[in-house]
């Protein structure tokens, strides 16, 4: 690799007399050049070892950060993304950046990941629950209520930490009491959906991302484990069977049998396991428990909906 100044000037060609021959290759390339060349500063160029002319640029990127960029000259193409500085940093650092870049890239270390459409609207070291605005909350936003009428809403709540807490909160029907704080897969759990109670949450973490006196790291939390638990609502999956056994399409004990649950009496005939398929689809309490469940672990929702239902489990998950 030879690394080159960028004003360096280029000497001339033997027919630099003559009107040069441009490709509309190299046309469209000076054209986006001199589109985006406001915007976009030139760091160094180098050669690589397979003899193509690349360049370093420094451009900007989303809330004032600045994205350092290894790109090939003419082209433009094959962008690799050295660096993504935050706002706040120095503009030396990515002069910095590139002169350490072209050291490594001469040792054959300079290979970087291609360069994705999210670099430009994402700022470094960003909070994960920021957002460009999708989620803010609206005025029409009404609180969730579930079957027995008990409201759900965000409120502060003060704990065992200095400053007070973002959670959900139960607000009982015909109670005059304060809400009570409570996870938000019970909250989930209690209106058997995801919603509106997921954007709710996800529009109050972006509010409050970059707020101190309010602390949002468990609701943050919980959010995450929800979204990324293997134990999902079981709602759509029982309102099918349901509607299967109804229409005496296929009976409960029929897709217990697919499922490969079977029972035998006395005489050794065999049926299908109802008991079992109810308790996976709420429609009975587990062993212990007073009241039937709303969740069900994907592996077994995937099981009832292929074997019982010959479904694609994409039908029956919320």
């Amino acid at each position: 690799m030879t690394p080159t100044s960028p004003s360096t000037a280029a000497l001339p060609s033997p027919g630099a007399g003559r009107a040069p021959v441009v490709s509309a290759r190299r046309r469209r390339a000076r054209g986006r050049r001199a589109r985006s060349g406001r915007e976009q500063m030139l760091l160094g160029r180098y050669t690589d070892d397979r003899g193509r002319a690349r360049e370093v640029i420094a451009s900007h990127g989303a809330a004032g950060s600045t994205l350092v960029v290894d790109r090939e000259c003419i082209t433009f193409e094959d962008a690799r993304l050295v660096a993504h500085l935050a706002a706040d940093e120095p503009a030396e650092n990515a002069t910095l950046v590139c002169r350490g870049y072209l050291r490594d890239a001469a040792l054959g270390d300079g290979r970087c990941r291609p360069v994705t459409a999210e670099d430009a609207s994402l700022a470094p070291f960003a909070d994960p629950w920021e957002t460009d605005g999708e989620y803010l909350l609206s005025a029409d936003d009404v609180d969730p209520v579930d079957r027995l009428g008990s409201r759900y809403r965000l409120g502060l709540v003060h704990g065992g930490i200095s400053i007070p807490e973002l959670r959900w909160c139960r607000h009982r029907a015909q109670s005059s009491l304060a809400g009570e704080p409570v996870s938000l897969r019970e909250v989930v759990a209690s209106l058997e959906s995801y919603e509106p109670v997921r954007a709710l949450t996800l529009r109050a973490l972006s509010l409050r991302a970059r707020c101190v006196e309010v602390s949002t790291a468990v609701l943050g939390a919980e959010l995450t484990r929800v979204q990324e638990s293997p134990i999902v609502l079981n709602r759509r999956l029982r309102q099918l069977v349901l509607a299967t056994v109804e229409h005496q399409e296929l009976s409960m004990s029929e897709i217990a049998l697919r499922c490969g649950r079977v029972k035998r009496d006395r005489r050794g005939n065999e049926s299908g396991e109802t008991s079992w398929l109810a308790r996976r689809l709420g429609l009975l309490p587990e062993g212990g428990q007073s009241t039937p469940t709303p969740w069900i672990h994907t592996d077994v929702l995937a099981l009832i909906a292929r074997e019982g239902l010959g479904v694609s489990p994409r039908e029956v998950e919320l």
